[in-house]
């Protein structure tokens, strides 16, 4: 890379499948790199009042998460260790669809990573949530999803609260895994998200309220509907401390 190195970055995480060891497909054949374009614009334009803010997809090896080799994790890490060494301990929010959230909950506990935004996340109920100790996540989930699960977002929300992050479960009615129904609307929130847990707009309020739930507190209280959020809450926040196949 060249340039000037950031001060802050957003990596964005595509989607992919439960196996598969070939590489992705290139270009426009990569149909969930291609998915995940439109966040990218709309993120960029979100950050673009401080141009010191890097928007970077990260690149897969291999197409599928292949169950104990995790490989879209260890792409993520690499991609986290080579920032880091470019500029140094900077914030990261990691934006990610699918198998592509999985990976970025799972990274959370790299020094680098402030916060996590997860649309349409697989989230088995045996993943682990220590490393998001001290993150915020916030998960976008259709309720309308058969490919992965909305209660399983509900269920991982909850846990990683009492673990010791501050987490949101934002629903979406009317959507779909592939978020092509209410397309704006996920787009919209993801680049309101992302540029509120840096630091440079709002966060909506009634998100930053659950992000002070207790840990103890009931994994319904922690959960949204889309239609209920202000989009236009004045609160800030700056950085700190399934089924078998495509996912």
């Amino acid at each position: 890379m060249s340039g000037r190195p950031p001060s802050a970055a957003v990596l964005v995480l595509h989607g992919g499948y439960e196996t598969g060891l070939a590489a992705p497909a290139p270009g426009a054949m990569n149909l969930p790199g291609m998915r995940m374009l439109p966040f990218v614009r709309v993120v960029a334009r979100a950050v673009r009042g401080d141009s010191g803010v890097r928007v970077q997809r990260v690149r897969y090896t291999h197409r599928g998460w292949n169950g104990h080799r995790e490989d879209p994790l260890h792409d993520t890490v690499r991609a986290l260790d080579a920032l880091r060494r470019e500029a140094g301990d900077i914030p990261v929010v990691l934006l990610g669809h699918s198998m592509g959230a999985r990976a970025a909950l799972h990274a959370a506990g790299h020094p680098l990573v402030r916060s996590v935004v997860g649309l349409a996340p697989w989230c088995p109920p045996g993943d682990p949530v220590t490393q998001l100790a001290g993150r915020d996540v916030v998960l976008l989930h259709s309720t309308r999803d058969r490919v992965t699960s909305p209660l399983a977002s509900q269920s991982l929300t909850a846990r990683a609260r009492r673990a010791g992050a501050r987490t949101c479960l934002v629903t979406i009615p009317g959507s779909d895994h592939a978020m092509i129904r209410r397309a704006p609307a996920w787009h919209h929130l993801a680049g309101l998200l992302v540029s509120g847990m840096l630091g440079l707009g709002p966060v909506p309020g009634r998100v930053e309220a659950a992000f002070g739930l207790p840990p103890g507190a009931a994994a319904s209280e922690g959960t949204l509907p889309l239609d209920g959020i202000d989009t236009g809450a004045p609160s800030r926040r700056r950085c700190g401390a399934a089924r078998v196949g495509r996912r």
